[in-house]
Parts: C-alpha cells; structure tokens; sequence
C-alpha cells in the first residue's frame, strides 16, 4: 500500500514494551513503514484521535471570530463546522469507553455552556433545551443507518453483515458467535466492534422499523424511535442511572417489562 508518508503515521502495540528492548538498534527497524518509494513512516508514542483537538481549535476560532451567542447563531456554526470534526466516519472508531465518551462529550457540553439561556443549565437540561442529541446518541443513530444502508445495498457490505427473517422478530443482523473459550479482553473486544455493537443496535428497532425500504421514512421513525428513549451521557460528577447506550436503555425496558 503506498501511503503519503506525511499525512499517516505509524503506532506500533506489543506485548513487551519495556524501555530496555524499545532502546535496542534493531527496534526502529522493525515498527517502521516504509512505502513502496523508499519513504520511511517513523512510530510515533502518541497520536491525536476522536477529533477532539480539531473540534476545540474550531470551537475556540468560533467564540473569538463571532460575538453573537444567540442559540440560532451558535446552534448553526457548531452544526457546521464543530460537530463535523468529532463525528467523521464515527461508526468505525465509535467509543465505548466511558473516559473515551467523555472527552467527545466534553466539547459540546462546552460549546453550549457558552450560548445565551443555558450557562445555568445542567449538561442534560441543555441538551432538551437546545433539542440536541448527545454525541453518544448521535453515534449509535449512525451505526443503525449505516446497518439499514447495507441491508439495502446502499452501502457496501466490507464487514460481511448477513441477515436473517424471524417469525416473530423480523428481519434481524445476525451476530457472529465468539468462542467460549476466549479471554475475557477478547470477549470485551470483540462486543465492542461496529459488525457487532451496531448489529445489536440495529436489532433493537421494532420490526416495521427494521423493514423500511426508503432512506426518508427510516429515518424519520428512527428518529421517533429515539425520542423514547432519554439522552443522559456520562458526564463527570454526575451519576446517570447506566451508561447512556441505546442497548443499555433497551435492556432496562425489557427488564421493566417482565416484571410487569
């Protein structure tokens, strides 16, 4: 693969990282890209990920070039040119850890605690007020379109979705099975991954959701969907009743449901 050796760069994860093997001449070589021109891509110890440094330079030029902060004005520019930068391709690297969720969250709990009416306001109350969905929620909306769209063949299929008629659920992704026998991390890992989290979520639809053929009426009642469910994502010295995901909520209302 030929790489632009200044746009990429290289992260190299091993299980022995100890100083003493990372300070040995043949080391470099052998975490190293080298693209079919000669060009050497180095390792780098860290990279910036999730958007979040792009999105808070953006936000900062925002408030210092614009002094209105009118909820129509603000609502337009984050909308157009913050937002984007943390959302990018999201349902690939869409996080699930809580401290990954709150930095992403952080920055529109920033934005909007700046816009006129809502410094006063908690994180979740402005998010109702502004009729903003989390990032989180915003997320997990793209992961469940993005399944719809390969159901209908409106997206390329590259993880190998597969689906299946129920009798009594519908049309519902299948979930590859994981050996029973593998490590907890690997199990952890595995829950974690887009062919799996977002074929759960896309399970979670009612079925004559999950059967919508145009791309207009799914996402209008996926959207009705959502609305029925509250948007209350991790934010640090507040305690939300689970962790905000739709399958957390979902599970919440089947366990309400049984006991009824």
């Amino acid at each position: 693969m030929e790489l632009h050796e200044q746009k990429f760069e290289v992260v190299s994860y091993a299980l022995n990282t100890s100083k003493t093997l990372r300070e040995l001449p043949f080391y470099p070589a052998n975490v190293e890209y080298r693209t079919p021109k000669g060009h050497k891509i180095a390792p780098q110890d860290s990279v910036r990920d999730l958007g979040v440094h792009g999105a808070r330079k953006m936000a900062a030029w925002t408030f210092s070039a614009f002094k209105d902060r009118s909820p129509t004005v603000m609502l337009t520019l984050y909308k157009s040119m913050v937002r984007p930068k943390l959302e990018y391709c999201c349902p690939v690297w869409n996080p699930t850890k809580v401290t990954e969720i709150q930095k992403l969250e952080n920055v529109q709990r920033s934005f909007t605690n700046k816009i006129s009416g809502c410094r006063e306001l908690h994180y979740w109350e402005r998010l109702k007020k502004l009729k903003l969905m989390s990032l989180q929620r915003r997320r997990e909306r793209y992961c469940i379109i993005h399944v719809w769209k390969i159901l209908q063949e409106e997206a390329p299929n590259d993880v190998g979705f597969t689906f299946k008629m129920h009798q009594r659920h519908g049309l519902k992704a299948e979930i590859p099975a994981v050996s029973k026998s593998a490590q907890l991390s690997v199990r952890s890992d595995y829950d974690s991954t887009f062919r799996v989290r977002a074929a759960q979520l896309f399970n979670l639809l009612p079925p004559e959701l999950r059967s919508l053929t145009t791309l207009g009426s799914f996402k209008a009642g996926l959207g009705r969907f959502l609305e029925q469910y509250p948007d209350t994502p991790p934010v640090p010295g507040y305690t939300p009743q689970n962790d905000n995901s739709l399958l957390s909520w979902g599970r919440t209302h089947t366990m309400q449901l049984s006991r009824a």
